[in-house]
């Protein structure tokens, strides 16, 4: 009988054996064209509440190239718990640099008095396609005069804006550390005041009717690193367009091998699953193709 530890083993082998397979498929009338597949949703060094497998960098870009990821985009667990995110993203935009597969994106709090200094960093220093936010965590909504404010900014620089629904569930947070996952309420009217802003929500479970007023937004883009379900983000794509939706894992919280099984599960066309696993992204970011 094959234990538990191996069953698992076995099932992530196949699940990502499945989706780097689909992909090459695409590709055999290219074959100038490689498979690629991009995370969109990844951050680096330690998550303070306890060690993960993958946190530290060069092991997290050894799993990457086992799986085929060619390219992620990494925020850092420091820009959501650091009060200096000059200082955190200036390391991020370092560690970043000694490896291809990664793209620095980093944090923006609107609530700190140098948050307008640090966006330009981001964008004319350290040159980050996007920047990441947590409002949860740095103690503002989605109304706030202020994320407003540095929304525009961002867009006018040509930034793509991701905000983390949530980083951990709240059934597993530390009992002194209760984070409430971000209130997406007010993102379509945000959205409807900014035109040019490009927003991605990353571990969201999107779902009722603010996902029908979210998919009404054709500015609001999705991750898939809580979607549910075999068929959940076959479901997402129907609702939003395929042209919506990138492949992200949450690693190294949550193992990347888990997003490429789920990935797999859902019976896609191959047009769909290109634009999820790479053409979305490097859409979005105006970037060469991994």
């Amino acid at each position: 009988m094959m234990h538990r530890r191996e069953l698992l083993g076995t099932a992530l082998t196949i699940g990502t054996a499945s989706v780097l397979k689909t992909e090459n498929a695409i590709s055999e009338d290219k074959p100038k064209q490689p498979a690629r597949i991009v995370d969109t949703n990844v951050s680096l060094f330690r998550w303070p509440f306890r060690r993960l497998p993958l946190d530290e960098t060069e092991k997290l870009i050894g799993k990457f190239r086992s799986l085929g990821i060619t390219q992620a985009w990494a925020g850092s667990y420091e820009g959501v718990f650091h009060r200096d995110l000059t200082a955190a993203n200036a390391r991020l935009a370092k560690a970043c640099k000694r490896y291809p597969e990664l793209v620095a994106v980093g944090s923006v709090n609107p609530l700190l008095p140098s948050w307008e200094e640090d966006l330009r960093r981001c964008t004319d220093i350290h040159r980050m396609p996007a920047i990441r936010l947590h409002p949860n965590y740095h103690g503002y909504t989605l109304s706030d005069p202020r994320l407003v404010k540095l929304v525009k900014r961002a867009a006018s620089a040509g930034r793509l804006i991701q905000i983390a629904v949530t980083l951990e569930d709240t059934r597993t947070q530390h009992p002194l550390m209760r984070v409430p996952d971000v209130d997406l309420a007010p993102l379509p009217k945000l959205m409807r005041e900014i035109p040019a802003a490009t927003v991605q929500i990353l571990n969201d479970r999107p779902r009722g009717p603010l996902l029908n007023s979210l998919a009404e937004s054709t500015q609001v883009l999705f991750d898939t690193a809580r979607v549910e379900a075999t068929d959940g983000i076959a479901t997402l794509i129907e609702k939003v367009s395929s042209k919506r939706v990138m492949f992200g894992s949450h690693a190294p919280f949550l193992v990347p091998e888990a997003a490429l099984i789920r990935t797999s599960e859902n019976e896609l066309e191959k047009e769909q699953l290109q634009s999820l696993l790479w053409g979305n992204a490097v859409r979005m970011l105006k970037m060469p193709s991994p």
